[in-house]
């Protein structure tokens, strides 16, 4: 161990010599008029005693001594001197310099100090935007390891013009410099702590209602991923209109903890919650300017800390025993959390954007650089790219998952930009430091992993790529969906792959079918309703020329473009919603809904709704009681209770498409509409119809007691035409007759026994529908 010199370290002032010199010869430091933060109000040398380098963080713990006290631990390499910076209720700022330094983590205990402290660092170090060296002590820091956030990056009316902006403290460069090509060579030494949301120390006491930080196992559903339904949500948008929440928690993890929130949940089936989000994030200045706010969240800056904004209780570390509740409901309802993480990228944007943790700590560790070390990589179309192959942003990245599942009771994760994080030196790399640590890793490999399978740099598609423990979301079984129901494809090679768990892509290195989770919408973009209202965006409320979004939404209007009252455009959109619904849920692989779209939520036409956190993203409730849409939560919850009920809908191992067993059905069979089995020519054939035969007598597992697993057996028939068509059922031995299960060109299901029909015989199905069928055998 090895300590730092105790003197006060030298801030770099506009003066100092050894500054590197702009393009046009001039030192680029501290801007006019600017003399740097006011002198530490230090607290006695005495009362900091060396603590340890670990855990990181700020942990509060019983001294050697017996004395209370909490340890803080912060790496920063390269820096050269850090100040430990205590506010009390007033804001009054005490500074306490950390001397200790143990492999370039920098250490110090203080006595007294209790769960509810507000803190924060100052890190000095040479401000040299040329080499990437970003160092300011002016600017107050959020800890990285902060359990618990107070504040937010308020807003306030700039000096010129009235408008609301991010306060200009909060740069670690003069923002506003008259030459903008240069203005983030130029240090800004004014003071941001009155602007800065504080860490907050928080116990590992058992909180409020007794319930330990090291989470109980077996209290877990572990719901296996092949009966898995995910329902990807948003913390507040879910909860802010439900009239049976209380108002004072809607918007909050105590409101959907609310058994009214649950019981929804519940009643349709899903097994698991995909939550938008819910990492500490800052809102960006170009979004405040024009009086908006990041609604979904990806824009994280504290990667231990729930996004105070949906507590209820408070936001003192009030908000982690909230959370930790809201997730103990959820199991307790049988519900799985997952949680959407941004680990890509942080709220710091590029060498423009706001210095507010991570860039004023060490900027050349944490972050991707481009060889002019004083500008960024940017694979996340964000402004920065985390550098992850570095050992310290590493550690952060783990060190924030496990704490997830271990203190905070998650069951999984969905990485935003997987690719991003997948990258070595500049490629996408599936032997990354990042994937292979996972894959060792005793609590991680054990959860639930959802790779975004993509980034924004070159070769970052990687759709089928990633190894074994890692599902994906399939973009691919988007696409081909969406376009088949809207009359987009040219045959049915492509459908044939996706209904059946998209082998093609994931039947290699011992991946199954529930490598693929299958979605037809997510939080960006359309959803389901606008799907097959809009054929084009309408995201003028963003405040960007409806420039925002992409254009290629695969969409189909149903023959007018937005809301209509025509009474057959209306009724044929409640079909291709019906349609859509029922292809999802009847596909091999693992469906994931979004909230709402199981009622007909509409944004309006709305495809890049990120930063509307208002009526347009939030659920309307009131659709439930709509005669026009209620049908459809039942339809949603009967698919789901028919696939948990039948094994053959959710299975563990691709087909094999040949007979099991002597005498034996093939597991799989597609036909044509006239009855025959698709040959190869069928194929290549134009076509809008398909059937697909899924025979629950040829299983291929087994259950816990090794007896084998027999179900029914089902045919689908999915016919994408306008018009009616005649098909034939297939014959013996496949079925001696069919009972209808579900028909969607019906308002209202069959009910638990529905109408027969011989194998063999010719059944008219109605245009744009899907029949679903159970074989009876003969």
């Amino acid at each position: 161990m090895s300590s730092a010199p105790e003197q006060e370290a030298v801030q770099d002032g506009p003066d100092r010599q050894d500054g590197r010199r702009g393009p046009d010869g001039h030192r680029r430091r501290g801007g006019p008029g600017h003399s740097g933060p006011p002198a530490p109000s230090a607290g006695p040398p005495a009362t900091v005693r060396p603590g340890s380098p670990t855990p990181l963080g700020a942990r509060f713990r019983i001294g050697p001594d017996g004395v209370a006290g909490t340890n803080f631990a912060l790496w920063a390499g390269g820096a050269e001197a850090v100040e430990l910076c205590l506010f009390d209720d007033a804001a009054h700022e005490t500074r306490h310099r950390l001397t200790e330094l143990t492999h370039e983590i920098w250490h110090g205990f203080l006595p007294g100090v209790r769960p509810g402290q507000r803190y924060g660092y100052r890190v000095h170090g040479r401000w040299d935007p040329w080499t990437g060296a970003r160092w300011n002590p002016a600017k107050l820091l959020l800890d990285p390891y902060a359990r618990a956030v107070d504040g937010d990056f308020g807003a306030r009316p700039e000096r010129t013009g009235g408008r609301p902006a991010l306060p200009a403290e909060l740069y670690g460069h003069v923002r506003d410099w008259p030459q903008q090509q240069i203005a983030d060579t130029v240090r800004d030494d004014r003071d941001s702590a009155p602007y800065v949301p504080k860490g907050v120390v928080v116990g590992d006491a058992p909180d409020a209602d007794g319930a330990d930080d090291e989470w109980r196992d077996d209290r877990r559903p572990k719901t296996p991923w092949p009966d898995s339904v995910l329902y990807e949500l948003h913390v507040r948008g879910f909860t802010m209109r439900h009239p049976g929440i209380p108002e004072r928690l809607r918007g909050t993890y105590a409101g959907l903890a609310h058994p009214a929130a649950l019981e929804h949940l519940t009643r349709l089936g899903i097994t698991a919650v995909e939550l938008l989000p819910i990492h500490q994030f800052a809102h960006e200045d170009h979004l405040v300017r024009r009086g908006l706010r990041n609604y979904w969240g990806y824009n994280s800056i504290g990667y231990f800390a729930p996004h105070a904004g949906y507590a209820a209780t408070g936001t003192r570390g009030q908000q982690v025993g909230e959370f930790k509740r809201m997730v103990r409901a959820l199991h307790d309802a049988g519900i799985e959390v997952i949680l959407d993480v941004v680990y890509n990228h942080t709220a710091e944007a590029g060498e423009r954007g706001p210095t507010l943790s991570l860039r004023g700590i060490d900027n050349r560790g944490h972050y991707r650089l481009q060889e002019d070390p004083r500008r960024y990589a940017d694979y996340t179309g964000c402004g920065n790219t985390l550098h992850v192959v570095q050992p310290n942003v590493l550690r952060l990245i783990t060190d924030s998952l496990r704490y997830w599942v271990t203190d905070m009771g998650v069951d999984g994760f969905r990485f935003d930009l997987a690719a991003a994080l997948a990258r070595s030196l500049h490629d996408v790399d599936m032997l990354s430091p990042f994937l292979a640590v996972i894959a060792q890793d005793p609590v991680l490999r054990r959860v639930k992993l959802i790779a975004e399978p993509w980034d924004v740099g070159a070769g970052g598609y990687q759709v089928g790529a990633f190894p074994p423990l890692w599902t994906e979301w399939n973009d691919r079984y988007r696409d081909t969906v969406r376009d088949f129901w809207r009359g987009a494809q040219r045959d049915v090679r492509d459908l044939g792959y996706r209904l059946s768990g998209s082998s093609d892509l994931y039947a290699w290195g011992g991946r199954r079918p529930y490598a693929s989770v299958n979605f037809i919408t997510a939080h960006d973009g359309f959803t389901l309703r606008d799907l097959v209202s809009y054929e084009h965006k309408r995201n003028a409320d963003n405040g960007e020329g409806n420039r925002d979004g992409t254009d290629d939404n695969r969409a189909w209007n149903c023959g007018a473009e937005g809301e209509t009252d025509d009474p057959a455009v209306t009724a044929l959109r409640r079909r291709q919603l019906r349609n859509l619904l029922t292809t999802l849920l009847l596909s091999t692989g693992v469906p994931m809904l979004v909230a709402g779209d199981e009622m007909g939520r509409t944004q309006h036409g709305n495809n890049n709704a990120y930063c509307q956190d208002n009526a347009t993203s939030w659920l309307d409730w009131s659709l439930l009681d709509d005669p026009r849409w209620r049908p459809l939560a039942g339809l949603t919850a009967r698919l789901i209770a028919l696939r948990r009920a039948h094994p053959v809908l959710r299975r563990r191992a691709f087909f094999s498409g040949r007979p099991q067993g002597q005498g034996g059905l093939r597991d799989l069979a597609w036909f044509t509409a006239a009855g025959t089995e698709m040959t190869e020519q069928d194929w290549y054939a134009p076509g809008a119809t398909l059937g697909m035969y899924l025979s629950g007598n040829d299983i291929p597992q087994r259950d816990a007691r090794g007896a084998r697993i027999v179900d029914d057996s089902f045919l689908a028939v999915l016919h994408a035409g306008a018009l009616p068509r005649s098909v034939t059922l297939p014959g013996p031995p496949w079925a001696r007759e069919y009972e209808l299960v579900v028909d969607t060109a019906r308002e209202e299901q069959p009910g638990p026994v529905g109408p027969r029909s011989p194998a063999g015989g010719a059944i008219t199905v109605a245009g744009r529908s899907v029949q679903l069928f159970r074989a009876v055998p003969g």
